[in-house]
């Protein structure tokens, strides 16, 4: 189904943050037409001049709330939406919603609600004809792409294991209220995992492992509500799945506290007051703690076999921006189906080589001696 709309006009939200920017730059060099949408008008036109530096300009949009972006889309209806505007649990249902019916939709969200809110629209999405994706980066499509490639012709497994290790250069400066407020709201949904094919409530900072990873390092993960456990859950059919991060600390007091932690932040005014403190604090200057970003999968079946597999990919904004721009041109450009997606499961495992990963392992091992 090739794209309607605006031309082959793909709108960039948050063009003005590194993610829009650089999805904007990765569009503008494949020779599609980035429009870049933001709330600073100054800020876009110097997005818009070093994006078209040895090209045309893109065009830029001014629009400083949700409600607004969704007036813009009403009247433009571009071929496909690219939201990297946070927090995604505050944007990405109502974003989606309204590119309905002309417009194909891609987030780069990873929090679980937002995932799933996305997901829910699907009876919406066929009856218009379009395609909404949800998490098209490196939070998601890396475990996803594992599990599929390793689920591939063969029965459901009976537990499914997923592992986010990336590896993120930071900039300098504030968080910002959008970083903080993803924050802010991942905490306050407290835990989740798939028990007995239900979606449950768990202890959050629950699910602790020491995982080696194949270059022989070593990294703590534990579970996380996130966007990975819908997916994981959806690509393999388990009706055990837990989703684990490396990015929550997992201290023994810090985990001891994070379940009050999400209790208190569940409360609005707690949560407003812990994003406007964490919005003010500086991000270290920019660096690295390793040179690889990592995603595991771990399947368990009922006769006792156990699968693994593994992705390896570079900085993990990079690598999500690379996802986004390459997903987008394929909704522009015909690869699109009615309904709502993550993105392995429209595209394939594949979409994650193509951005740049690697499957460096997949593996049978003894159930016993793991």
């Amino acid at each position: 189904m090739s794209a309607q709309g605006a031309g082959n006009e793909i709108w960039v939200l948050g063009a003005t943050g590194r993610t829009g920017r650089a999805i904007a730059a990765l569009l503008a060099s494949k020779g599609e037409t980035p429009v870049l949408v933001g709330r600073d008008p100054a800020r876009l036109r110097t997005v818009a001049e070093a994006t078209g530096a040895g090209g045309g300009r893109p065009r830029t949009v001014t629009a400083g709330s949700v409600e607004a972006v969704a007036a813009e889309l009403a009247r433009s209806a571009p071929a496909v939406v690219v939201n990297t505007i946070g927090p995604f649990t505050r944007t990405a249902v109502p974003i989606a919603r309204a590119c309905l019916p002309g417009t194909h939709y891609l987030d780069l969200a990873n929090e679980l609600f937002a995932v799933t809110g996305v997901l829910a629209l699907r009876d919406e999405a066929v009856a218009a004809g379009r395609s909404l994706v949800t998490g098209a980066g490196f939070g998601v499509l890396a475990t996803e792409s594992v599990v599929l490639r390793l689920c591939a012709d063969r029965p459901a497994p009976q537990r499914v294991r997923v592992d986010a290790m990336p590896t993120i250069a930071t900039e300098s400066g504030p968080m910002g209220a959008a970083l903080a407020a993803s924050v802010i709201d991942a905490a306050a949904a407290g835990g989740r995992r798939y028990d007995h094919g239900r979606m449950v409530r768990t202890r959050l900072g629950g699910d602790l492992a020491r995982i080696t990873l194949p270059d022989g390092t070593t990294l703590s993960t534990v579970g996380a509500p996130s966007g990975e456990l819908a997916a994981a859950h959806r690509a393999s059919g388990a009706p055990f799945v837990v989703a684990a991060s490396s990015e929550i600390p997992t201290g023994g007091l810090i985990r001891a506290l994070l379940p009050i932690a999400a209790r208190l932040l569940s409360r609005p005014a707690l949560a407003d007051a812990a994003v406007r403190r964490l919005a003010g604090i500086r991000v270290p200057r920019p660096g690295t703690s390793r040179e690889f970003s990592w995603a595991r999968a771990r399947l368990e079946y009922p006769d006792g076999t156990v699968r693994e597999g593994w992705l390896r990919a570079g900085e993990a904004m990079e690598f999500t921006a690379q996802v986004a721009a390459e997903a987008a041109t394929r909704l522009a450009h015909g690869e699109a189906r009615p309904g709502t997606w993550t993105p392995g499961a429209l595209f394939g495992p594949d979409l994650a080589v193509t951005a740049g990963a690697q499957f460096v392992l997949d593996a049978e091992v003894d159930a016993a001696v793991r």
